[in-house]
């Protein structure tokens, strides 16, 4: 039996959730399956293609909903789930007991551990340090931002390498090891191991260019990499730069899209006020309510960079306010 996994793309909660869910299911529903894992990323134009949905069950998680009849699972913790209005009800009205959505939770892998768990009697305890990272991780919980730029931690160093590859066969390769290996050790793996010491001068070149480009003004930071090749740097070296901001708004571009990321501090001495998932699903993206994003098609730089222009004044408004 054929289970395809689609979860979200370069981000170690996509990552882990599918290794989650992949566990539980082969605990829990049946064991003599093979999965296939797919990324899947947000991105201008539809996000998913119906041709792909070709296992005999497939599940989606810590990505949008979709209301299709061939997803039979889903999993996801994000304030903006549904791409429409008649997702979100299709959603309500499902009685397969195999779609689950909860905002509430910090990363999807701790929502799917707690669903598994409670509607399933899955024994979470064997991936309960990933559970902890992916709550950490995804929920900004560090203690600061010079922890979280320094990326000491095995979880955090994976989570720049699955956010930098370019590798679509990485991250299915990875996902069976985070189901079933400590992270110490799955770093330690020769085909991640050989991929760090080039991301880690990467990384350090992103926090100079940073410092030269962020224009930080009326607690608000705004900056433009889109003339470098930084898509998925680390996304807290901006109130590491500048402690003293509230908001953060960047302009980074990839191969296929130019990308609006919407953050807030999680230090901030301000506290945060706006909800940035409303902000972003005004021009298509979304997230949650501390932080989101916006894909625009890769030729799309101004339409980009006039959304950017815009969530900064309105973000500066607000802290005047």
């Amino acid at each position: 039996m054929k289970v395809r996994v689609f979860y979200h793309d370069k981000c170690f909660d996509g990552a882990s959730s599918a290794a989650l869910f992949s566990r539980f299911y082969r605990e829990r529903i049946r064991s003599d399956v093979d999965f296939v894992f797919s990324g899947l990323l947000h991105r201008a134009g539809a996000l998913f293609n119906e041709g792909h949905f070709d296992g005999d069950e497939n599940a989606i998680v810590d990505f949008k909903y979709s209301s299709s009849p061939k997803i039979t699972w889903w999993f996801d913790h994000h304030e903006s789930a549904f791409l429409t209005p008649a997702d979100a009800a299709h959603f309500e009205q499902d009685q397969s007991n195999r779609k689950f959505y909860d905002p509430d939770f910090k990363s999807c892998t701790s929502f799917i551990a707690t669903v598994a768990e409670d509607r399933f009697g899955f024994d979470p305890v064997p991936v309960a340090d990933l559970v902890h990272w992916t709550d950490i991780i995804d929920g900004a919980l560090y203690p600061d931002a010079r922890t979280a730029v320094e990326m000491r931690a095995p979880a955090m160093k994976l989570t720049m390498v699955i956010e930098s590859t370019q590798d679509a066969n990485f991250v299915p390769r990875l996902i069976p090891m985070l189901a079933s290996k400590p992270l110490a050790e799955i770093l330690a793996e020769p085909f991640v191991a050989s991929l760090l010491p080039p991301l880690l001068e990467r990384h350090e070149r992103s926090i100079t260019v940073l410092r030269e480009r962020i224009e930080s003004k009326e607690g608000t930071i705004f900056f433009d990499i889109t003339d470098h090749d930084l898509e998925g740097y680390n996304k807290f070296v901006p109130y590491f730069v500048h402690p003293e901001c509230t908001y953060s708004v960047g302009l980074s571009k990839s191969s296929f899209r130019v990308k609006v990321s919407v953050g807030s501090n999680p230090w901030a001495e301000v506290e945060p006020q706006v909800n940035l998932a409303k902000i972003c699903e005004r021009y298509g993206g979304g997230g949650h309510a501390r932080v989101g994003a916006i894909s625009f098609d890769v030729n799309q730089h101004e339409a980009a960079r006039k959304a950017a222009s815009e969530i900064v004044e309105e973000l500066r408004a607000s802290m005047r306010g």
